[in-house]
């Protein structure tokens, strides 16, 4: 097989990975997540799995941007099996180098892309197509008072999203608060909490 393609996005911590992808008039066949290149990427395995979830999107829903209250944090590692989506992932780690930065990626079915995203740093898409499925591979379990958000929509962060009609968020995503107010409201966590939990996720 060969070899996974890892590119280090601007934002600490945060790797993006692009298997080979092999197809024939069957169909085809991935390895979303391979150990040997995510290790040698990171200096470690992925995290102990605690949770593998997964969602169905129409074409033109927008999720997120999501995050987990730190502590606990949650890790991610995202990908797409089937469809195609616009990928966001923002720091929001009060304290970080990079915080208030935002990368933006294509992952689908044709690229089976995946993205390791760190504790504290936000994630949303943007599906591209009806039926776009995303895989959450995390560190916890969901804990629905752990879960919190930023609006996507925010001016200040300038997302990249397509003109046109206007995307469909979900009633907690559209009443989120923007960067700046949940930063004022002592919502967002801080970096050293997030790097703290991030080290404790490998004993």
């Amino acid at each position: 097989m060969s070899a996974v393609q890892i590119r280090t996005l601007g934002i600490e911590g945060v790797r993006e990975f692009t298997p080979p992808v092999h197809q024939d008039d069957r169909g085809c066949f991935s390895s979303p997540y391979q150990d040997a290149a995510f290790t040698g990427a990171t200096g470690r395995p992925l995290f102990p799995v605690k949770d593998i979830s997964h969602n169905l999107s129409a074409g033109g829903v927008l999720r997120g941007i999501h995050y987990t209250a730190t502590p606990p944090g949650r890790a991610k590692y995202v990908y797409c099996p089937y469809g195609q989506v616009r990928d966001f992932v923002v720091d929001l780690r009060v304290g970080s180098p990079t915080f208030g930065r935002w990368e933006v990626t294509e992952l689908s079915g044709e690229n089976c892309r995946a993205l390791y995203i760190p504790v504290g740093v936000g994630h949303a898409f943007l599906s591209l197509r009806d039926d776009s499925m995303v895989v959450y591979v995390m560190s916890q379990g969901y804990v629905p008072e752990h879960e919190h958000a930023v609006s996507p929509l925010d001016p200040a962060l300038g997302l990249p999203l397509p003109a046109g009609p206007a995307p469909r968020l979900s009633g907690r995503d559209s009443a989120a608060p923007t960067l700046a107010e949940a930063r004022d409201k002592g919502l967002l966590p801080t970096y050293d909490a997030c790097r703290e939990v991030e080290a404790a996720l490998w004993p």
